[in-house]
């Protein structure tokens, strides 16, 4: 009886240390993703002030399309990047979170 209390408490103790680490995991992934998200926002709100500013100071409408046209091509491409770069950030996120468990999985399927 003893011995299974035992391993009980052993098991325990393993899946709350799996649980700590996989929320610590959790943690810094959020702080990244929170941290890339604000860079890029503020980045982006930059860009769209100076093109703005870019647009209003334009002397004609060709010149003007041509700054619109500039500023919608490199915004596309800003966000396509960051939203590349935010999945890659979920998929850590996913990945170091699972990580801690692997051990015990591998080790109950066994």
């Amino acid at each position: 009886m003893m011995k299974s209390f035992e391993d009980a408490n052993k098991v325990g103790k393993e899946m709350m240390d799996h649980s700590l680490k996989s929320y610590a995991a959790m943690t810094q992934g959020i702080q990244a993703i929170a941290s890339e998200a604000t860079d890029y926002s503020k980045k982006s709100y930059e860009d769209g002030v100076a093109a703005f500013e870019k647009l209003a100071a334009a002397k004609s409408i060709e010149k003007a399309m041509e700054l619109q046209t500039d500023y919608m091509k490199t915004a596309y491409e800003s966000f396509v990047a960051q939203s590349t770069k935010m999945s890659e950030l979920y998929a850590d996120l996913a990945k170091e979170a699972y990580k801690p468990y692997e051990t015990a999985v591998a080790s109950v399927t066994k």
